[in-house]
C-alpha cells in the first residue's frame, strides 16, 4: 500500500517511449525539513554537494529549504536523513480575469465605510507581481518591499517583455491616495514581487515571499494569487497558516474556476486564511435590441470607451456604407487598430460603433487615448450576422434597453468546498467585477477574486488600526459575523458560494456579537449512525446584554439537530454553547449539505453557515496530476497528484493531444490513501517522444469510477 509521499517503482513501456530527461538541466525542488534549520542545513550540504545552489531558506513560516541542481545532484541530497519531505515547483499564477467594461465601473468608494479610521500606522504586505511605486497615488503610501524574483529592493512591475500591471491595481485597492482613493488610504504598502512577466511565479518565491513579509512585521497580507489544486495540506497553505500563527492577518484570493463547485485552489484553502470571493454589485446593464426580435445582444464596451448610454433608436449600417452620419456602424475587426477603426467612423458622423469579432467570443480591446464622444462596443461573429440579417437586411433600428442587475456572486468566482477537510469556503465575498485602480500610466477595470481580495486587506488594515490588539483569528471573527447575506433569484445563495456573506466594514468596525467559528464544518459522514457536536463562542462586543437565540435549520427525514435554548450574554461576556447534528445516513441523501443557522440578537439577525457531506459528491477525487523529470532517483519520471479520499484503484492512461491516439497505459495503483500521493516511474525510452498530451486519470471509490484529464507537455 503506498503511503503518502511514498515513493512508488514501477516498470511500465509506452508504445512510443519517452525522451529520456537531460541529465544537465537544473531544477528546483522545496525540502521540508525535521530536526534541523534550514541555516544549519545549508551548511551541511555545502562541503558535501557544493555545486547545489540554494535557492532560498524558510525558517520562519516553513522549516524548509529550495535548492536547484541537476538530477543527480538532487538524489543525493533527498536522501538525507534531514529530509522530511521533498516537493517540486508549483506553478502560481494572478487571479484576475480579462479586461472588462460591461455595465458600470466601480472603485473602492464602494466599500470604503463612514469611519474616522484609514489604516494609519498599519503595514500591508502586497505579495504579487510588484507595484508601479512611482504612480501618483501610491508614492505616499509605499513603503518598501522586495523582488524575490530580481532579488533586489526594488519590486517594480515588469514594464518590458511580459509586462505586468497587477501588483498595482491590487496596491490601489487597498490604499491609493491620491485622486483615487483605496479601502485604508493611509496603511502602509509593502510590495513583494514574487510573480514575475506574464504574472507567473513558483511556490519557491511566494513562500519566500511570505516569509519575508513576515520578518519585516506586516500587520495584513495579501495573496491575489493560487493554483488549481483543491487540498490543505501543500507547502504554500502551510506557510499561510505559519504566518497567521506568527500574528499575521492573511487574505487569500478564492481563484476564477467558477462556476463550478470544488474549485478552490491552494493557498486558498487554509483554514485560518480570510477566502475571499468576488461579488458583483447591483448595477443598471444596456442591452442591444431590435423590434420583433427576442433576442438581447448585452453590450461589452472596448477599454477607454464612453458608456453605452444611447437613448433613442437608430439604423444599422456597415463600414462600406458612404452614409454613417446618425446611424450605429458595424466595423469589422482586422486590418487596423480598433481606435483607427472607431476614429474613421466617428469622422464620418456615427453614433456608436460595433466591433465584430472573427470568432464566436468575447473580444477584449481597447482605445484607450481616443476620447471620442460616442460609445465604442464588440460583439461576436454569430451576433454581428444576426445584425446584418435582422436589422441592416430587414430595414430594422437598434434600440438599447438598460437591465437591472442584483448582487450576488461574480459567474467566475471559485467555489468550495475544500476537499480531503470538508471546509467551507470562501469566507467572504467582496467587490470583483468591473473595479477600476492604478496601474502604471493611469487606472483600469479589472476583475477577479484579485479584486476582491484587497477589499477585505484593506478593510483588515481599518480592524487592525480601530483594534490594535485583535489577533488575525479577531479580525475574521469580526469580518464574517457582520456579513450580510446575498439572496439568489430563488433563494438565499449556499456557503460554498458566499461564506457568511457580503463584507459589511461598518459593522466589522463597530460589531455587537461575535459568532466563532464562522462556519461549522461537520465534515464527512461515514457512519450509518452519525452524531458530532461543535462548540461555539459566542461573545457580546457591545455595552448592553444581548438575548440570543439560534433557531434550527429545516427539519429532513433522518436529521436532527440540537441547538442551545436562547441564553443572555453581558458586555464582554463570552459564553460557550454546543449546536449537535445527528443524521441516520440511510435516510438523508449523498452530496453536499449545506446552509445556515439563523441566530437573532439585539433586533440583529447573523447567519452561522453548516456543511457536511454523506458519501460521494461532485468534487474532483484527483487533482494536481502531473509527470516531471525525476530529480530523487535515477528513474525516468515522478509522478505526484493529490486524492481528496481514499481510493481503490488508480490508472493513467496517456494520449496524444489533437488526435488523441492512445500510446498506452502508463500507470496503474492500488489501494491508495487520502492526500498526496507520488512515486517514480522507469520507462524503455526514445527521442521521438515529444510535444502535447492528454493524461486521463481514472480512479475507483467503492466501486464508482471518476476520469479525469490533465494536459502534460513533454519539451
Amino acid at each position: 500500500m503506498p503511503l503518502k509521499l511514498a515513493a512508488i517503482l514501477l516498470t511500465i513501456t509506452l508504445l512510443t517511449g519517452f525522451r529520456q530527461p537531460d541529465p544537465s538541466e537544473e531544477i528546483t525542488i522545496i525540502l521540508e525539513l525535521k530536526d534541523t534549520t534550514a541555516a544549519e542545513f545549508r551548511q551541511h550540504i555545502s562541503s558535501r554537494l557544493p555545486r547545489l545552489e540554494v535557492v532560498a531558506e524558510y525558517e520562519t513560516i516553513f522549516n524548509g529549504i529550495a535548492v536547484k541542481g541537476t538530477p543527480q545532484e538532487l538524489e543525493k541530497i533527498a536522501r538525507l536523513g534531514e529530509v522530511a519531505n521533498q516537493f517540486p515547483e508549483q506553478t502560481y499564477k494572478t487571479q484576475e480575469t480579462q479586461l472588462s467594461s460591461r455595465g458600470v465601473e466601480l472603485t473602492t468608494d464602494t466599500l470604503r465605510p463612514d469611519t474616522t479610521f484609514t489604516g494609519e500606522g498599519v503595514k500591508v504586505g502586497v505579495i504579487d507581481t510588484g507595484v508601479d511605486h512611482t504612480h501618483p497615488d501610491l508614492q505616499l503610501n509605499y513603503k518598501g518591499g522586495f523582488d524575490l524574483i530580481d532579488f533586489d529592493d526594488d519590486p517594480m512591475e515588469t514594464m518590458e517583455d511580459g509586462a505586468t500591471l497587477h501588483g498595482t491595481h491590487v496596491a490601489g485597492v487597498i490604499a491609493a491616495n491620491g485622486d483615487m482613493k483605496g479601502v485604508a488610504p493611509d496603511a502602509e504598502i509593502y510590495a513583494y514581487r514574487a510573480l514575475g512577466p506574464g504574472g507567473m511565479g513558483s511556490s519557491v518565491q511566494v513562500i519566500a515571499a511570505i516569509e519575508e513579509a513576515v520578518e519585516d512585521g506586516m500587520d495584513v497580507i495579501n495573496l491575489s494569487l493560487g493554483n488549481d489544486v483543491n487540498g490543505p495540506d501543500w507547502p504554500t497553505t502551510k506557510a499561510v497558516d505559519r504566518a497567521i500563527e506568527l500574528g499575521t492577518t492573511v487574505i487569500v484570493a478564492a481563484g476564477n474556476a467558477g462556476p463550478d463547485t470544488w474549485t478552490i485552489g491552494s493557498p486558498a484553502t487554509s483554514p485560518n486564511a480570510i477566502t475571499v470571493g468576488a461579488s458583483a454589485l447591483p448595477a443598471e446593464h444596456p442591452v442591444l435590441t431590435i423590434k420583433g426580435e427576442d433576442k438581447k445582444l448585452g453590450v461589452q464596451l472596448l477599454q477607454g470607451s464612453k458608456p453605452w448610454d444611447l437613448t433613442r433608436k437608430y439604423p444599422l449600417t456597415e463600414m462600406a456604407d458612404r452614409r454613417l452620419s446618425g446611424k450605429i456602424v458595424l466595423v469589422p475587426r482586422g486590418g487596423t487598430s480598433f481606435a483607427e477603426k472607431a476614429k474613421a467612423a466617428y469622422v464620418k458622423g456615427a453614433e456608436a460603433v460595433l466591433i465584430v469579432n472573427t470568432a464566436d467570443e468575447p473580444l477584449q480591446g481597447s482605445i484607450d487615448g481616443l476620447k471620442l464622444p460616442i460609445p465604442v462596443a464588440a460583439v461576436t461573429k454569430s451576433e454581428g450576422d444576426w445584425l446584418i440579417e435582422k436589422g441592416i437586411a430587414a430595414d430594422q433600428w437598434l434600440e438599447t434597453e438598460q437591465t437591472k442587475a442584483d448582487h450576488t456572486i461574480a459567474p467566475f468566482s471559485s467555489r468550495g468546498p475544500v476537499t480531503s477537510n470538508w471546509n467551507v469556503k470562501p469566507d467572504v465575498l467582496a467587490p470583483g467585477v468591473n473595479v477600476i485602480s492604478t496601474v502604471p500610466g493611469g487606472y483600469q477595470a479589472l476583475q477577479g477574486t484579485s479584486m476582491a481580495a484587497p477589499h477585505i486587506a484593506g478593510v483588515a488594515a481599518l480592524l487592525k488600526e480601530a483594534h490594535p490588539d485583535w489577533s488575525p483569528a479577531d479580525i475574521k471573527t469580526s469580518i464574517m459575523s457582520s456579513a450580510d447575506l446575498l439572496e439568489g433569484k430563488e433563494e438565499t445563495l449556499p456557503p460554498t458560494e458566499q461564506g457568511a456573506g457580503y463584507v459589511n466594514p461598518e459593522a466589522a468596525l463597530d460589531p455587537e456579537l461575535w459568532i466563532n467559528p464562522g462556519a461549522l464544518n461537520f465534515g464527512k459522514v461515514d457512519e450509518d449512525f452519525f452524531r458530532k457536536k461543535i462548540q461555539v463562542t459566542v461573545e457580546n462586543q457591545g455595552n448592553v446584554s444581548q438575548t440570543v437565540r439560534m433557531k434550527q435549520p429545516s427539519k429532513q427525514t433522518g436529521l436532527a439537530w440540537t441547538v442551545p435554548a436562547s441564553f443572555s450574554v453581558a458586555p464582554g461576556e463570552e459564553k460557550q454553547v454546543l449546536i449537535e447534528v445527528q443524521m441516520t445516513k440511510s435516510f438523508v441523501k449523498d452530496g453536499v449539505h449545506e446552509g445556515y443557522i439563523e441566530v437573532e440578537s439585539g433586533g440583529e439577525e447573523y447567519n452561522l453557515p453548516f456543511l457536511f457531506m454523506m458519501d460521494i459528491s461532485d468534487y474532483e477525487k484527483v487533482s494536481g496530476f502531473e509527470l516531471y523529470k525525476d530529480w530523487e532517483t535515477k528513474a525516468d519520471l515522478t509522478y505526484r497528484f493529490n486524492l481528496s479520499e481514499a481510493a481503490d484503484h488508480l490508472s493513467v492512461d496517456l494520449y496524444r493531444a489533437g488526435t488523441m491516439f492512445h500510446q498506452g497505459n502508463l500507470l496503474e495503483l492500488e489501494d491508495l490513501e487520502e492526500g498526496m500521493n507520488e512515486g517514480e516511474i522507469e520507462l524503455e525510452m526514445s527521442d521521438d517522444f515529444k510535444g502535447a498530451y492528454i493524461a486521463v486519470v481514472t480512479v475507483e471509490i467503492e466501486e464508482e469510477t471518476f476520469s479525469y484529464s490533465f494536459q502534460i507537455q513533454f519539451q
